[in-house]
């Protein structure tokens, strides 16, 4: 599994950090910062989760 990140598409509200910290970060910058791209298995369920949170569709899961 490989979690992706659009920060063109990026709006920074941050779902997906406060659904995953572990994997996921608000940067300074205002965009998604991906903690841990490839997560192990036993975490899919927890990163599908942030990544479908995402309201404007700016992360992928692939794998």
């Amino acid at each position: 599994m490989k979690i992706a990140a659009d920060v063109d598409t990026c709006q920074g509200l941050g779902m997906c950090e406060a659904m995953a910290p572990d994997f996921f970060e608000v940067g300074e910058d205002g965009y998604v910062d991906v903690l841990d791209a490839a997560p192990a298995e036993e975490h899919r369920k927890h990163v599908m989760a942030a990544v479908a949170a995402c309201p404007v569709s700016a992360l992928r899961l692939a794998g």
